[in-house]
Parts: structure tokens; C-alpha cells; sequence
């Protein structure tokens, strides 16, 4: 048959895109080398390979030059020269010689060049065709050897099928014959089919089959034919993919969903049929599903299945199985709205990783600050009911209860309307974007909470999971920075506050606890004392005496509440203050002026109390002794006394007979007179009354004290309520980011027993990473980041068995008060059994908050020529040093976690960073990054919105894991950086909302967005709008502060030469 001669037609635009295309993962070489057609015509050239096509551009990212087909070529290494090539053509094209800087890098291209030619790789192809047919003959000899063995009963011959022979290659599973049910609402479908080798990585387009409407309404099926050469194995994945037909006379359909499952799962089952969730782009959200089946076909039985097909060893690396622990409940709940980006990188011994970026939204963005705004409401009216029974106080002690009562309900107005304009929103509300920080009723929540997760998939590791949260710097931005930001703020507020004396929560329940008691216990005691003298008159003796008993005890109960080290710290802590502030005056909230003197102090006194009024100047530490030792006094003498009139009064044994009778007749002519018992014990009676109503004021007037300056200290203390309120807004940002972190950390060390055993013994690190400036409003940002993240100290977590696995049932929950909160993580039945007992028993788990900060844009040079950085510099050494603590407790407990390199030189590496001083020195957040990473703690990256330089944080750090962690190309590492940050869509202009034109997300027209994506933000994404771009070039930037500078200069000189 004669062979026409066929000219090959290119498209000149096509071959610019594919030449240009920004994913280097699509080459499988590139590099520069030196090209000509002759030796002096040699010309340093930008080469990339792609398939069979070499492309020469005159420089990276510059003009196409030249494309070589390489068919019908050779390729060889030049003789004496090892870092020449020469490609010759065999239609006589001269040849091409490339030159290369190393000889190492000239085999490589021979290499690559040589695999590039088709006729090389059909070679190969039928080399490995015949080796996989050798191998399956044998295979088949040996198996029918053995069966032939076992009919014959020598079973004890038979030999290991894997025993000779060597390496065994994969043995194919075709032909396979598949029945494919697709059950989704849609009025046409089309199935496409592909293969993946999970060995080699490849992806191999099957069919796109048709489709048969089934017996119901939204069912299909079709059927799938593997022919007996068709490359698929028993590591195979398959891949349908499923699409809804718009229009079958323009052939138009758009993306409904995809699912994968694999070979040996299909053949290992032992059902009819293998159900598969049909998902969404997002990879989460179902929207079907796909049933399939294995058909026997005439002349094919179930036993015609090798036994190795049906081996359990099967590692599915490249995707996910449909129980993977990426679509289990506790995601699901915890994620919602996530994009997923795939890239594939070449590592240094020229193999492939599998990276999938993961981008989702939380809900606990919104649920966690609504549950948080329902505990204050909560605390702060508990604390007005708490004032306002404390009873009739003096004007002074009135006058602050009223200054508590119209702080707490402000707060409590505010956030009442913040909560109900929230309750507002959309149930599936999970995302603040950027251009609403400002809003009002959103203060409490974070700005742009978003996690994002990298899995790295390579050729000696399955999955490994790396995770940041991001998020917009948690700050009050409708407050605004004006006047600063919480550190400053609280600074003015310290040193214009009255010295006055706080007491902690504990100490103000213990002051509630004893006034209760006290309230109690004073009926309790005057009732059995009248009760004492009652029965006095009866004259009996065994009823006084049960009467005596009852009065002892509650007596005792009284004197032992009243022994309280509080009481008496209290009642000093009055007199000092009376003493320090006699004769100044305070204005309260109500206006009242109150002169604080000591009878002011007091109020309405008893005469008794006037007395210890006027000999206050002499109180000493034990006058609250004396006190309630006079109860205690008075106690035994009617103890005493009610032995003497029964008769009991011990006697001394010398009395003589004459002493003893006149006793007697003493004891007997007593008993004869019914008043004299009730005149004998009378005074004592009155007496214990006076000691114990003395004894009650001055406990009362403690304990008022303390639950009064407590309430104090946790309200008005803490500054107007402008400050309370912007405190609690930034704390609620900053607790909604660590949360979701912790949840994730959690739920991905779940199979790791040091991590479940550092989380009860230590605790968990909380590595805030700021890229904030110390210019002009964000250093008000870093001044409420700061105290938000301290805040952060007074939290804790603990894990619970979830009731049931809805969604909301998986959602963590909020108690506690502020300074004591504990967040419940509850975890499925299942999985919560498998915890450590101290887990399990509710064991709190702390966390250990640290904030480092570099600012890195045109502002932080500004600021570190001509403004000041010190809270910079304070904010790392204070964190490096917690930091430090952190993990010498880790190692003391865990000698185990110092991990390679050792915590203590990372420790020491990022001491000598921070001491350095340098500008910008960013080595700081990758040695603070490096230690977070090996003591297992939650990372967390903020910069003003968390989009630009958030956005190229993260990409660096994921291209450094790979290159550190996963032997990613040295040669690769600004590709694959490039790759990640603008492949389609960067992350910090998706989280921002800002696209470039010409790009978009995940390669989707606007109108084929995801389902997982909320329909609010995703449009703006995808519109043609012109992109915001910056102002000013990087070398701008690099030199502005030298401008102004050289501006001043100017200024000045034209100044004076104007006044001469």
C-alpha cells in the first residue's frame, strides 16, 4: 500500500498557549540550554518539552522562536563532548545542536528527548507488552500446575506461586464488562469514563458512553466494555464522571458531578453492585448517585477471576475512596463551601507528587460568636441580679452598684441587637468577606475565616495533610483605629483608674456562698436560743439538754463559715480604703457625688458599731478573730451553765461529805424554782445574740464588699464599655479561627497516640502568624490582635460523644464565663471510644496562644525608617519566650516530641532571629512556623484581610513543605510557586474577591460555578471586570522611604532659599 505524503497543518496561536502555559507541571523538561544550527550560531535559548514538541523561546516568558517536532529524529550525544546533543532529522532538516551547562544536565535532556520520540516509546510499549505476556504465562503454568496438583490430593507439593520468576508485573483484569447506573435529577445525562493508574499517575479518557433512560424517572444506565487489550489493572481506578445534556442537537452539557472507584473494590465485592455518592466539584456535596455492577457475558464465568485480583493489598493514592475520612461527618460539618485546586510537580529523581490545595469556609464563623453573645447576655445579667441582692447599701456602695448595673446593661442592649440582626442571616451563612469588617452587627465575626489544606500525595507517602487557618487580622474595624487599638486603649484606661481592690470570680462566689450561709444560719441560731429559754422553764432536763445539743451545732456551722480568711482580708481591705480615700469624693454613674468617709462606708449602724466606728483608726489583724471567738465564748458558757443547773458541774474529788451535802441541798432548792434556770441563763442568752448580730454585720459588710469590688473589677474596672465591647469582638474573631484549627488538628491526629497524649498532659500550641505593619491604622489592628490572642489563655477544650452524626449535633459548643470558657468538641460514638480515658473523662485541654509579627509591606518600611516598631519587637520576644515554656513542658512530659531538627536548636535559631533587629525579617515566621509544625499546633496566618500577603504567605510555605518535606525539584520550586499563585486563581484574590481578567475559578464558566459554592461571592469573582491592580512597581517600593527622605531635603532647601 503506498504511503501518502501528508503535510502538518499548525494552529501558530495554539502553539504560542501551549508554549506559554503557566502550569510547569505540563513540561517534562525545561530549562536553558544553548541552540543552533551550527557551532558559531549557538544562542542561549529558553527550551521547554511538552510531549514531542520542543519549544525554543529567546527567554523565559519571551517570544516563541522555534518548535521541533521530534518524529523520525534521532538523538545523540556528541563524541568528546558530554554536554552537546544533535538532533538529526531523517527528512533531511539540518541538525539542531543544543548545549547544555553540566553534564549532568546534558544527560538529562537525553533522556527526556529520547522518551519524546514516538518511535522510542512504541519500543518501550511493546518491550513491557511482551514482558507482561511472558509473566502471565508463566503465571497461568504455574496456577494450572497447582490446580492440577490439588485434584490429584498433593496439596503438600505445592509450591509459593510468588517463589520464582522475580518481580511479578501487574496482571490486567480485562475484558470487564460494566453495567453504570447514574440516579440524578437532570432530563439527560452523558457518562464519561476514564482510567487512572494509580502507579504511574496517569489519567486515560475511556469512553463517553450513551445512555439509556431506565425504568424511573432521573435513572440511567449504560453499559461499559474494557476489550482484552485495554490497559487495566487490579490497581486501576475508574473515574465517571457525569454530565446533564442541555441540548442534544448542539451537543451542549454542563457539569453535574463525578465519582471514582477502585478495580479491586469492585472485584472484592460481595454484593451485586458497589453504590457511589455522585459529588460535586467541590468533592463534598452530593448531588446523586452512581450504582455499578459487574455484567457476565456469554462465555465468561465467576471463577475465570484470578485469585490475585482479589489480594487486599491495594494502596489508592491518587483519589479519594468513597470512605474517605475527607467526606466523614466532622468535615462536613465543620467545612462547608470548599474549592479544591490539583497540581502535579516533579520531584528531584524525576518523579511526581500529587498536590490537592483545599480551600473551605466554616460555619463556626457565625454559630461560635451567636454562642458567645448568648453567654455574655447570660453573664452579664446574672451579675445585675447579683447586685441588686446585696440590699439596702451606703450611698457610696450604692452609687457603684448603679455604675454596674447601667454598664452590664448596656453591654447586654448591644449585644441583644447584634444577636438578633445575626439571627437575621441565612442559616448557611459561613463566609464575612473583606468590604463588610466595617459592618456593625458583624464585628463579632472573623473577617475572610477560611482553612486551607494541602495533601500531598508522592511516590513513598499516601496522603499527608498540611493546614493553616487564614483569616483577616481579628480587630474592631467599626470602632476604628483613630485613638488606637486595645493595648493602648487599656494602657489609658490602667492609669486613669482608681487603685482600687479587685477580687477574682472564685473569691466572689465565695463571698455569695457566705452570705448565703450567713442568711441562713442567724435564724437558725436566734430560733433554738428562744427555743433554749422556753424550755428552760419547763424544768426538764433531757429537753434542755436535745434543745443545748441543736444550738451547739448550728453555733459550730455559724463559727466555722465565719473563720473564712476572706472575712478577714476583707474587712481590712475597708479599713484600708476607708483610711486611704477619707475625705475625697466620687462620681457615679447617676450622677450622684459621693464623699467616702468612713461613716458614708458604713451606712446605718448599730450603737455597738458606731463604737468599732470610732475606734477604727485602731483596727489590728485580729478583731475579726475576737469576733467571732466571742460567739464562740458565749456558746460555752450557756453550754456551761446548762450543765450546772442539771447538775453535771464537775466536782472536785477532795470535797468533803459536809461540802457534798450542801451541794445537793444548793442543786435541789434550785430545781425547786422554775424562773431561777430562765434568770441564770437569760443574760447568756443575750449575750451569744449580741455576738452573733455583731459578728453578721461585719461578715455582711465583708461580703458585700467582695461580690460589690468584684463585679467592679469585671465590669467597670475593665474600662468604659466601648473597650469591654471591642475586647469581646476581637476575642470572638480570634476564638472562632482557633476553634475550627483545633478541630481539624484534632480530627487528623485522631490515629496518633503521642499527639491524644500531649493534648491532656500539655496542651495545644495556638501559633498566630501576623504580617501586619506598624503604621498607622494596622498598628491599632496589632494592638487588638495582641490582647485578643492573650485573651485566648483563658480558654479550653474538651471532647465529648457527639449524640448523634447531624451535622449539628457535630458542631462544637460555648460555656463558661469570661476568663473561663471551655469549648465541647463533640466527635461520633465511633470514633470518641477509641480516645484515651483521660479524654474521654472530659480532661481539659489547654491551649497555649503565641503571636509573631513581621510587617512586609511599603508601610512597615516607613515605620521602621521613621516611625517605631518597638511593639513589634516586644510582642515576638514576649511570645518567644511563652513559646519556650510551651515546649519545655512538652519535652519534660513527652522526651519524645524534640523530633529532627531538635526543638532546642530551633528554639535557639529563633531567639537569635528576633535578636538580630534586621528589617522585614521574615525568618522569624518560618523558624516560629517550623517549631508550631513539630509540636503539632494549630497555624494561624492573618494580615489585614487576609488576601494578598496572606495569600503569598501560604504559597510559600506549601512550596517550601514540598521542597523540605517531599524532595520537590530544586529547578521546580519557582514554577511550582508561580503554579500556586496564579494558576486560574490565586487564593488571596479569591478570598478577597478580586479576579484578574482572563482567569477563572477552577477552569469553570461563570455559569458552570460548583454547588458547594455560595452564590453570593463567586459571581464577583467571574466577572469581566477590570482587575485592581497596584500602584506602585516593586521598585517603587524599595525606595519610597529614600524619596521622602530626598523630598524633605528639597523641601527644606527650597524653603530657604525662599526666605533669603
Amino acid at each position: 500500500m503506498k504511503m501518502r505524503r501528508m503535510k502538518l497543518r499548525v494552529n501558530k496561536r495554539h502553539l504560542l498557549f501551549l508554549s506559554r502555559q503557566e502550569t510547569s507541571g505540563n513540561f517534562q523538561k525545561e530549562g536553558m540550554l544553548r541552540v543552533g544550527r551550527q557551532e558559531r550560531d549557538l544562542a542561549e535559548r529558553f527550551c521547554r518539552l511538552r510531549g514531542n514538541l520542543l519549544f525554543v523561546l529567546k527567554k523565559q516568558g519571551g517570544e516563541l522562536e522555534e518548535v521541533l517536532l521530534l518524529e523520525r529524529c534521532e538523538v545523540m550525544k556528541l563524541p568528546g563532548d558530554d554536554r552537546r546533543l544533535t538532533v538529526s532529522f531523517e527528512s533531511g532538516v539540518p541538525l539542531v545542536l543544543l548545549e547544555s551547562t553540566t553534564s549532568a544536565d546534558c544527560l538529562s535532556w537525553l533522556f527526556v528527548l529520547r522518551d519524546a520520540n514516538t518511535e522510542m516509546l512504541r519500543r518501550r510499549i511493546t518491550h513491557l507488552c511482551a514482558l507482561i505476556d511472558t509473566h502471565a504465562t508463566r503465571h497461568t503454568q504455574r496456577h494450572a500446575h497447582a490446580a492440577s496438583r490439588r485434584s490429584r490430593g498433593d496439596e503438600s507439593q505445592e509450591e509459593d506461586a510468588g517463589g520464582a520468576g522475580g518481580v511479578e508485573a501487574a496482571a490486567k483484569v480485562s475484558p470487564l464488562h460494566l453495567s453504570v447506573g447514574v440516579i440524578a435529577t437532570a432530563a439527560r445525562v452523558q457518562v464519561q469514563v476514564c482510567v487512572i493508574d494509580t502507579h504511574t499517575h496517569t489519567v486515560r479518557k475511556s469512553c463517553c458512553a450513551e445512555v439509556v433512560q431506565g425504568p424511573d424517572d432521573n435513572v440511567f444506565i449504560t453499559s461499559v466494555c474494557f476489550r482484552g487489550d485495554y490497559p487495566l489493572y487490579h490497581h486501576s481506578r475508574i473515574k465517571v464522571t457525569v454530565y446533564h445534556e442541555e441540548e442534544p442537537t448542539t451537543h451542549t452539557a454542563t457539569f453535574l458531578g463525578f465519582t471514582s472507584f477502585s478495580v479491586r473494590d469492585l472485584l472484592k465485592s460481595k454484593e451485586p453492585h458497589i453504590s457511589l455518592s455522585l459529588r460535586a466539584m467541590d468533592g463534598v456535596s452530593e448531588v446523586g448517585e452512581v450504582k455499578v455492577s459487574r455484567l457476565q457475558v456469554e462465555g465468561e464465568s465467576e471463577d475465570k477471576t484470578p485469585p490475585e485480583h482479589k489480594c487486599p493489598a491495594l494502596c489508592d493514592s491518587l483519589h479519594t475512596s468513597v470512605h474517605d475520612k475527607e467526606n466523614s461527618p466532622v468535615m462536613r460539618a465543620v467545612l462547608c463551601a470548599q474549592v479544591c485546586k490539583v497540581y502535579r510537580f516533579q520531584t528531584e529523581d524525576q518523579r511526581w507528587l500529587l498536590v490537592r490545595e483545599q480551600m473551605a469556609e466554616t460555619p463556626l464563623s457565625f454559630s461560635l460568636p451567636k454562642q458567645l453573645l448568648n453567654a455574655l447576655i447570660h453573664e452579664h445579667t446574672s451579675r445585675v441580679q447579683e447586685v441588686k441582692q446585696l440590699g439596702d447599701l451606703s450611698p457610696h456602695r450604692d452609687g457603684l452598684r448603679h455604675d454596674v448595673i447601667s454598664h452590664c446593661n448596656h453591654l447586654i442592649g448591644c449585644y441583644q441587637e447584634t444577636l438578633t440582626e445575626l439571627d437575621k442571616l441565612s442559616a448557611s451563612s459561613c463566609f464575612k468577606s473583606s468590604t463588610s469588617k466595617s459592618d456593625k452587627h458583624l464585628q463579632f465575626v472573623p473577617t475572610n475565616l477560611h482553612s486551607q489544606r494541602m495533601e500531598v500525595t508522592g511516590p513513598d507517602s499516601a496522603g499527608v495533610w498540611y493546614e493553616v487557618m487564614t483569616f483577616g487580622a481579628p480587630a474592631d474595624h467599626h470602632q476604628s483605629f483613630k485613638h488606637g487599638g486595645l493595648r493602648r486603649l487599656l494602657s489609658k484606661h490602667a492609669a486613669q483608674r482608681d487603685s482600687s481592690i479587685s477580687y477574682s470570680e472564685d473569691e466572689s462566689s465565695r463571698g455569695r456562698e457566705l452570705l448565703a450561709s450567713v442568711a441562713q444560719l442567724q435564724p437558725l441560731v436566734f430560733g433554738l436560743a428562744e427555743e433554749l429559754l422556753s424550755v428552760s422553764v419547763e424544768q426538764n432536763g433531757a429537753r434542755l439538754q436535745r434543745v443545748l445539743d441543736g444550738l451547739t451545732r448550728q453555733t459550730e456551722q455559724f463559727v466555722h463559715a465565719l473563720k473564712d480568711e476572706l472575712v478577714r482580708s476583707a474587712l481590712l481591705a475597708i479599713h484600708g480604703e476607708c483610711s486611704a480615700s477619707c475625705g475625697g469624693s466620687h462620681v457615679h454613674s447617676n450622677g450622684l457625688v459621693c464623699d467616702i468617709t468612713p461613716a458614708n462606708q458604713e451606712g446605718r449602724t448599730s450603737p455597738r458599731q458606731q463604737e468599732v466606728s470610732r475606734q477604727d483608726a485602731e483596727y489590728d489583724d485580729e478583731e475579726w478573730d475576737r469576733t467571732w471567738a466571742n460567739v464562740a465564748m458565749s456558746l460555752n458558757c450557756i453550754i456551761a451553765m446548762g450543765d450546772r443547773l442539771q447538775g453535771r458541774e464537775e466536782r472536785p474529788q477532795e470535797m468533803t461529805s459536809s461540802e457534798q451535802q450542801e451541794a445537793q441541798s444548793t442543786a435541789s432548792s434550785s430545781l425547786s424554782s422554775a424562773s431561777s434556770w430562765q434568770e441564770q441563763l437569760l443574760p447568756l442568752v443575750v449575750t451569744l445574740r449580741d455576738c452573733v448580730r455583731e459578728a453578721v454585720a461585719k461578715a455582711r459588710a465583708a461580703m458585700t464588699f467582695v461580690v460589690l469590688q468584684g463585679a467592679v473589677s469585671s465590669t467597670v474596672s475593665q474600662g468604659p464599655a466601648h473597650i469591654v465591647q471591642r475586647r469581646h469582638a476581637v476575642f470572638s474573631q480570634a476564638l472562632s479561627a482557633v476553634v475550627c484549627g483545633f478541630m481539624l488538628k484534632l480530627f487528623g491526629g485522631l490515629e496518633d497516640p503521642d499527639f491524644l497524649q500531649q493534648l491532656h498532659s500539655v496542651g495545644v500550641l495556638a501559633q498566630f502568624e501576623s504580617l501586619l505593619s506598624t503604621y498607622g491604622d494596622e498598628l491599632g489592628m496589632l494592638e487588638d490582635m495582641e490582647v485578643g490572642v492573650a485573651d485566648l489563655s483563658g480558654v479550653a477544650f474538651t471532647v465529648i460523644e457527639a449524640k448523634t452524626e447531624q451535622p449539628d449535633d457535630l458542631l462544637p459548643t460555648l460555656s463558661g464565663a469570661w476568663g473561663r470558657w471551655v469549648v465541647e468538641v463533640p466527635l461520633p460514638p465511633e470514633t470518641f471510644r477509641s480516645l484515651p480515658r483521660e479524654l474521654r473523662e472530659g480532661c481539659l485541654i489547654r491551649i497555649h496562644p503565641v503571636l509573631f509579627n513581621i510587617g512586609i509591606n511599603q508601610q512597615q518600611s516607613l515605620a521602621e525608617r521613621f516611625g517605631d516598631s518597638s511593639l513589634q519587637d516586644r510582642v515576638n520576644q514576649q511570645s518567644c519566650e511563652r513559646l519556650k515554656a510551651f515546649c519545655g513542658a512538652l519535652t519534660d512530659r513527652l522526651p519524645g516530641a524534640a523530633g529532627s531538627p531538635p526543638l532546642s536548636e530551633l528554639l535557639s535559631s529563633l531567639d537569635r532571629s528576633i535578636e538580630t533587629r534586621k528589617r522585614k525579617n521574615v525568618e522569624v515566621l518560618w523558624v516560629a512556623a517550623m517549631v508550631c509544625r513539630q509540636v503539632n499546633g494549630v497555624r494561624l496566618t492573618s494580615c489585614k484581610s487576609a488576601k494578598d500577603r496572606t495569600a503569598m504567605s501560604v504559597t510559600l510555605e506549601q512550596c517550601v513543605l514540598l521542597r523540605e518535606r517531599h524532595t520537590l525539584g530544586r529547578q521546580h520550586f519557582s514554577a511550582a510557586l508561580d503554579s500556586m499563585r496564579r494558576s486560574h486563581l490565586s487564593w488571596g484574590q479569591m478570598l478577597g474577591c478580586q479576579a484578574q481578567a482572563g482567569f477563572t475559578v477552577c477552569g469553570l464558566d461563570p455559569e458552570q460555578r460548583p454547588s458547594g459554592l455560595r452564590s453570593s461571592w463567586l459571581p464577583l469573582c467571574l466577572a469581566p471586570k477590570a482587575p485592581r491592580r497596584h500602584l506602585y512597581p516593586v521598585a517603587f517600593l524599595l525606595v519610597t522611604s529614600h524619596l521622602l527622605v530626598l523630598w524633605l531635603i528639597l523641601s527644606l532647601v527650597i524653603l530657604l532659599a525662599r526666605y533669603q
